[in-house]
């Protein structure tokens, strides 16, 4: 054999290794016990729409993509000159009913003086005419006049009812535009990071329509699909695991927090045991939040990864899925 079949057949041996090694990793090191499952899922977050109750122009949006918002954190602002000239109207219509009101309590203190006058003179011409100094003509006018005061009176009564409805009216008139005003003043209803900015200033949007959209990373969770045989004894609460494509290295513990109860993917017959096992069933791992909360500025959606999940409790995570979280 000369030197170069010798060193041929050195590379090759090497090469045979190196191969041996690697299938000897991918096929032992990654297997599993028993009661443990793997699927491929993907990361994601809940997205909260941050969007305008009522129609108008985009004065201002005040957040970037990719910036972290807390709850409340003003985000945008409807324009709202119209509704502010709104408002003055219907401030100036309580002002004019509180008038009204005032001019009614005048009218009823000028209304119960007649009516005192009226009660006066009708018992004065009563004791005249008892006497006979009276004739029944001038009797019949003071107990008309006495009838026309106590119409007046409740009139007057009536009128302020219905200054008061009014000023009522035009104060809810005010709540009203008052509230679409601070309607227009979009802030954010949770915690979360800009994913999207859909509306800029300047732009005209509908009643309902979204100005910005909003990752919730305190709701993180990877969604994966099981078979029957693994989804029909997984109870909610149950341990798994998730390994993240860009980061192997570590292993994310999770929990799971929902099994959808029809398949997702179905055959179009399951009569039969092996049909029946084709079904998949939705799964969500949900991470906790408060482990999120520590790591709020790397957690995203859209990332890859496996969930690991253990359908039967007695079974022991092995080592290479001890949880490990980057420090």
């Amino acid at each position: 054999m000369t030197w170069k079949q010798w060193l041929a057949a050195v590379f090759f041996a090497a090469a045979l290794a190196v191969v041996g090694y690697v299938y000897w990793q991918t096929v032992t090191g990654s297997a599993l016990p028993e009661g443990i499952t793997r699927t491929n899922g993907r990361i994601e977050a809940e997205r909260i729409d941050v969007a305008s109750k009522m129609p108008g122009r985009v004065a201002e949006v005040m957040v970037a993509e990719g910036q972290w918002v807390k709850a409340d954190d003003l985000v945008a602002r409807i324009d709202t000159a119209e509704l502010q000239a709104e408002l003055r109207q219907a401030q100036a219509r309580v002002v004019q009913a509180e008038q009204q009101e005032g001019q009614a309590h005048a009218l009823m203190l000028q209304r119960l003086s007649e009516l005192d006058l009226a009660k006066v003179e009708l018992s004065r011409v009563e004791r005249l005419a008892t006497d006979g100094f009276a004739a029944q003509e001038r009797l019949d006018q003071r107990r008309t006049m006495l009838v026309t005061a106590q119409a007046g009176v409740a009139a007057a009564e009536a009128s302020i009812a219905l200054a008061r409805a009014s000023i009522a009216a035009a104060e809810a008139s005010v709540d009203r535009l008052a509230s679409l005003i601070d309607d227009a003043t979009l802030t954010a209803p949770r915690s979360g990071r800009v994913q999207y900015i859909l509306a800029k200033p300047g732009e005209v949007v509908a009643a309902g329509g979204r100005v910005v959209t909003l990752t919730d990373l305190s709701d993180v969770y990877m969604t994966v699909f099981l078979p029957a045989r693994d989804a029909g004894r997984l109870p909610i609460g149950a341990q798994a695991r998730i390994v993240l494509d860009p980061i192997p290295e570590y292993v994310i513990p999770a929990t799971v927090t929902f099994v959808a109860s029809t398949a997702q993917f179905t055959p179009k017959s399951v009569e039969t045991d092996e049909e029946r096992d084709q079904l998949m069933f939705r799964v969500k791992l949900t991470i906790a939040p408060d482990l999120l909360a520590a790591y709020q500025d790397r957690a995203k959606a859209g990332i890859a990864g496996i969930g690991y999940v253990r359908v039967d409790d007695a079974v022991a995570w092995p080592p290479t899925l001890e949880v490990k979280l980057p420090q």
